[in-house]
């Protein structure tokens, strides 16, 4: 580098991590955000559209317990760069923000449109360069970055390219990339629930293709790295003394009765499943039918055989994090380039938690290319 001009950083992606880690190091450095698409482009659809920024967990251990891979690395990293330290860059840059009753903090104004261009106002030192980036020569001194359309020197790379995007180049360089997989979306099942299609229960949502909803992302996130066909068994009521509430009911039909404590629609579909009438009164019901219902609403059993695009889709695998030091993000294999966000193996639940990973691990990559960069 001549003296007295600024090193170059080049941030691959310009999605929610890349920007944060651009942001940190524009003073210091010629920074230039490369990415095929429009930069904060994938900030837009989080959180419904209203942009779920953050989660108001406020101990580092208790926040890492929520990401199903990855829990243990981001120990070191929300130590430096907390959900604390998210609100404070938001509210820096001009965007305020609230904390609902399920502690998902948001923007004021429930606006991810509102948000993204308060971050990109905040970058006026960054050039975006919109060129797909191919791959990553290493060279004495320094590296060249690769695009369809031609060739930028760099003397740091920092590689935020997210959970969708290809992994080639990254393969090129030597890293092991954990098998990508969907997590966070709905699961397929073998069994048809088109008759029910629409009714929700505890969280559990059933549709044309499967079961969908809150519960079933979460889900679909713990058993994200397992193969198909898996079972999994929901128990929809509590304990109740099921005998007394036939006798107590004797003319109500059994639909009826099991109305009370769950949609109609899915007790006529459970009933009809266990070939019983819907209609049938509850005086009538042996006492192998009454076991039969309450064991077919306490361990509903449905059989999983993929997955379909549905909540936030985000990706389980990605870099290895073996292959990444924790404390600063930099590569083991080679140094002076970073990685952040959700091209690493890590991936969180509902509720903020993949946006505070993007948060934190891009404040640390430019931190420790700022320290290093001041060593010399």
């Amino acid at each position: 580098m001549v003296q007295g001009l600024k090193s170059k950083a080049a941030v691959i992606g310009g999605g929610p991590a890349g920007c944060l880690c651009a942001y940190f190091l524009q003073d210091k450095f010629d920074v230039t955000v490369f990415d095929k698409n429009s930069p904060l482009k994938t900030l837009l659809p989080t959180g419904g559209g209203r942009c779920n920024l953050a989660h108001a967990e406020y101990d580092f251990r208790e926040l890492a317990s929520n990401y199903p891979r990855g829990e243990k690395f981001l120990y070191s990293v929300f130590s430096k760069f907390s959900t604390a330290d998210s609100i404070e860059f938001f509210e820096k840059i001009g965007v305020k923000t609230y904390t609902q009753d399920d502690m998902r903090i948001f923007p004021v104004s429930n606006s991810s449109a509102d948000v993204r261009d308060k971050f990109l106002n905040s970058l006026k030192q960054v050039k975006f360069i919109k060129e797909e980036v191919l791959r990553i020569n290493i060279k004495e001194n320094n590296f060249s970055v690769v695009t369809n359309m031609g060739a930028y020197n760099a003397d740091y790379v920092i590689i935020s390219i997210g959970g969708h995007a290809g992994y080639d180049f990254i393969n090129k360089l030597g890293h092991n990339i954990v098998e990508p997989r969907p997590a966070l979306v709905g699961l397929k099942t073998k069994e048809d629930f088109s008759d029910i299609a629409g009714v929700s229960i505890n969280g559990i949502l059933f549709t044309h293709k499967g079961v969908s909803g809150p519960e079933v992302y979460k889900i679909s996130s713990l058993r994200a790295r397992e193969n198909f066909p898996y079972s999994l068994s929901f128990s929809f009521i509590d304990d109740i003394d099921f005998q007394s509430l036939l006798n107590d009911n004797p003319h109500k039909s059994i639909k009826n009765l099991i109305g009370e404590y769950v949609p109609k629609s899915f007790a006529q579909y459970c009933l009809e499943s266990l070939n019983i009438n819907p209609d049938k009164k509850c005086y009538a019901i042996d006492g192998k039918t009454r076991d039969s219902i309450l064991n077919k609403l306490k361990h509903f059993e449905v059989t999983v055989t993929g997955t379909f695009p549905d909540g936030e889709v985000v990706t389980s695998g990605g870099v290895d994090l073996k292959e990444i030091n924790s404390k600063t993000m930099e590569s083991k294999l080679i140094p002076d380039i970073y990685f952040c966000g959700e091209v690493l193996d890590i991936d969180g639940f509902c509720g903020g938690f993949n946006l505070q990973n993007c948060w934190s691990t891009a404040f640390v990559a430019a931190q420790a290319v700022l320290d290093k960069a001041a060593s010399f």
